[in-house]
């Protein structure tokens, strides 16, 4: 008698993922076909890399404002003026992290088009995870690779200058 045989499968590569946390309503772990749920944008960039000269390529994915609205930020939305002490750091797998301000994302302040790109030059990005993308920034020390993490904090009181001074 016979045994049948067995394929020896190796298991798939799993899906990057990002932890979105913070002072949000419902905090998340998405993966890039997560992100393809939003509306996706896409843009051609150019921008200067301090390490191999000025580099141009097409991004695809959703705006990161979309996402962190749906994630339900922690500010009053009556009070336009709250969201401005939210910050939104982001951090790679390789260990860059970039921070921005909810300000830079927001409709009614500078409306920046910051995506969470999903593929690049029409190559999907699921496995290394999706990338940060300022069309805005000349610099591309703010396009973070393989984004393991995002985290919104609001939590900055407000200050006075008088007690800034005597700190």
């Amino acid at each position: 008698m016979s045994l049948p045989l067995t394929h020896a499968t190796s298991p798939a590569p799993s899906l990057a993922e990002l932890a979105l946390t913070g002072d949000l309503d419902r905090p998340a772990r998405l993966t890039v076909p997560d992100l393809l749920a939003w509306p996706q944008h896409r843009v051609d960039v150019s921008f200067d890399c301090a390490t191999s000269g000025v580099q141009h390529h097409g991004f695809a994915g959703p705006l990161l404002h979309d996402v962190l609205r749906d994630a339900g930020p922690r500010f009053d939305p009556a009070r336009r003026k709250d969201r401005l002490r939210f910050l939104i750091a982001v951090a790679g797998a390789d260990g860059h992290h970039a921070l921005l301000t909810w300000a830079e994302i927001d409709p009614d302040f500078a409306h920046a088009p910051v995506l969470l790109a999903v593929g690049v030059d029409g190559t999907p990005l699921d496995r290394a995870g999706p990338q940060l993308v300022l069309p805005q920034d000349r610099c591309g020390a703010r396009h973070i690779s393989g984004i393991n993490a995002i985290r919104v904090d609001g939590r900055y009181p407000a200050w006075s200058p008088a007690a800034a001074g005597s700190a």
